[in-house]
């Protein structure tokens, strides 16, 4: 069976088709290293799992859902370039 995939499209490789590999590279280093934070800040097993899953769940979901499909690495990169070039424009009648 031969698939005819048109000039324009974008064929991006993803892991189990659900999260690109550098969102899947940057989510394992993020959690690598609340790990280690975590790790070293607390004692109390429980208090290390909470706050794993409370610093990481978001990070997760994003990855999964996105923003419209894009990557939320360029995200995060437009919001922090916003935020140092805040240029609003107000037109006035």
């Amino acid at each position: 069976m031969k698939f005819i995939f048109p000039q324009n499209y974008d064929f991006k490789n993803k892991i189990l088709g659900i999260i690109d590999y550098p969102t899947a590279l940057i989510n394992i280093i993020w959690y690598i290293i609340i790990f280690f934070i975590v790790n070293i800040l607390f004692t109390s097993i429980n208090i290390k799992i909470f706050v794993f899953i409370i610093l990481c769940f978001p990070l997760l979901l994003f990855s999964f859902s996105g923003f419209n499909g894009e990557n939320f690495i360029y995200v995060f990169i437009y919001m922090y370039k916003f935020a140092i070039k805040k240029k609003l424009m107000f037109y006035g009648k």
